[in-house]
């Protein structure tokens, strides 16, 4: 049997669709819900699904009466405020082409994207990096276009380009990946197969606004669904978020892995109306789901994906516990495989992590890169850049990005399972693992911690000779202040050798 997943197709999108439009139709259901509160422990900001739908369409007619039309892109420096979501589903919804972009970019680091992507406009915020080079267009003025006529809706091929996201992917460098209107489609099929999301849920991100993950799973899909979307306040910590949990009565909880740990730090948590937790972004170790679970008396679920695609592995709820390297099963309406040097590889044997050319949540492709798009496939197959092999049970068992396994003496090792035998060390918060050389072709396993003091070599080394093979164990550890991480807080396990050692 060969590793590969196909129970058929999602349903087809609908041929004449805009996003917007898509996300917004539960305002004509459930016009007077909160769609939206924006909490902190003195209050919330809250936003009906009729109110969300005038100001985005609002904004839309603003975004017109600006000069800007259909085709046009627009690049996206804002901040974590309401303004971010409200103009991209605003520009989506009259066919301008929004670009989020991370907020801690410097002027230079932004030029680079508005030089790779040739924006009719910039929208700032006036407080984020931006250098002046086109057209800017403020924020402030938002709040006078959400009283204007609603713009009408521009459907279309559901094929064509709504949105361009930014990844570094393998290479380290900005790629603009560009993806279509029916990208909001296929997330229809994380609401059972990773969400397990209702109408009547209340579901809080950890994220800002203006991060991919908070916009897709903390806002747009519980639009979609008609729930309430909860996003913790600019300046809340996370100390604070166990507080609003509870008092917003949150039954999702969406976070990071580091997220669920700095909470965890707090001591035992009180959330009776909590039915689970969902967490992606990297992947999320077995310490900190236990911990969750006894902590909450809820699960954890977690979901893989990637810029290009989205989450289309995931573990829904109600579903049986897996091992800790497991990342869940392809969601149904997905083709996922894990491919060898020739295809599909067997059962259980490692190989790339694959979805199929064909996918409705596959990006278009990256922006004005024809040969970079076309060396990520092989044959009909996306190939993600990540390591796994499939199981019996169908689900795929998960060892890191190709460019991060090790070699240690000969042997390919994978660093996620030295670091989840780590730690499960009472004094290690966090850890990074990675091979260094130390001479011409001589390569050994480093471990980089992060504890509140240093930690006895020899003690560390008999600690993972109890729990990894000879050849996983470590050679070298470094007490580090803490773990190099991008905008989107994903390890960087390729820059732990050049931090410095406390």
């Amino acid at each position: 049997m060969t590793s590969l997943f196909d129970t058929g197709h999602w349903p087809p999108c609908p041929q004449n669709f805009n996003l917007t439009a898509h996300v917004l139709a539960a305002a004509d259901r459930v016009p007077d819900k909160i769609a939206l509160a924006v909490v902190k422990p003195t209050g919330a900001q809250r936003w009906s699904f009729d109110r969300l739908r005038s100001a985005i369409l609002g904004t839309g007619t603003g975004f017109l009466d600006s000069g800007l039309k259909p085709g046009d892109r627009m690049l996206m420096r804002v901040g974590n405020s309401v303004e971010f979501p409200v103009a991209y589903l605003a520009a989506i919804a009259v066919g301008i082409v929004p670009i989020p972009t991370s907020s801690q970019l410097t002027e230079p680091e932004v030029q680079v994207l508005i030089d790779m992507t040739g924006p009719a406009a910039v929208l700032h915020d006036g407080q984020t990096a931006c250098p002046a080079t086109v057209q800017v267009i403020r924020t402030d003025q938002m709040f006078e276009w959400y009283g204007l006529p609603p713009a009408a809706y521009d459907y279309g091929d559901p094929n064509r380009l709504a949105y361009i996201i930014f990844t570094s992917g393998t290479s380290g460098k900005p790629r603009a990946v560009c993806h279509a209107h029916r990208a909001i489609w296929a997330r229809g099929m994380m609401m059972d197969g990773w969400y397990g999301l209702t109408e009547s849920d209340r579901l809080m991100h950890a994220g800002a606004f203006n991060w991919t993950y908070t916009l897709g799973t903390g806002l747009l899909d519980p639009w979609t669904k008609g729930a309430t979307a909860l996003i913790p306040a600019q300046g809340v910590d996370h100390a604070q978020i166990p507080l609003l949990l509870k008092r917003h009565e949150a039954t999702i909880f969406a976070a990071a892995p580091g997220i669920y740990r700095n909470v965890l730090k707090l001591g035992e948590l009180d959330l009776p109306k909590l039915r689970h937790g969902l967490s992606a972004g990297e992947k999320l170790p077995a310490s900190i789901r236990d911990a969750w679970l006894t902590s909450t008396g809820t699960r954890v679920y977690e979901a893989f994906g990637m810029s290009e695609c989205s989450t289309f592995i995931s573990a829904p709820p109600g579903s049986p516990d897996l091992p800790p390297e497991s990342l869940g099963w392809p969601q149904q309406g997905r083709r996922v495989a894990i491919i060898g040097d020739t295809g599909p590889a067997p059962f259980a044997t490692p190989g790339i992590i694959a979805v199929h050319r064909n996918d409705p949540g596959l990006m278009l492709g990256y922006l004005n890169q024809p040969e970079e798009t076309a060396a990520r496939f092989q044959g009909d197959w996306f190939l993600t850049g990540d390591m796994g092999e499939m199981t019996e049970n169908k689900d795929i068992l998960y060892h890191g990005r190709a460019d991060d396994m090790m070699n240690a003496g000969g042997y390919r090792v994978s660093p996620l399972e030295v670091e989840a035998a780590l730690l499960t060390h009472p004094d290690i918060h966090e850890v990074g693992v990675t091979d260094i050389e130390i001479k011409a072709d001589t390569r050994i396993v480093a471990a980089y911690y992060v504890a509140d003091h240093a930690l006895d070599a020899d003690s560390l080394n008999a600690f993972a000779a109890e729990r990894l093979a000879r050849y996983k164990q470590p050679r070298l550890y470094s007490r580090i202040a803490s773990l190099p991480r991008n905008a989107n807080n994903k390890l960087l396990r390729r820059a732990l050798p050049d931090q410095t050692t406390l």
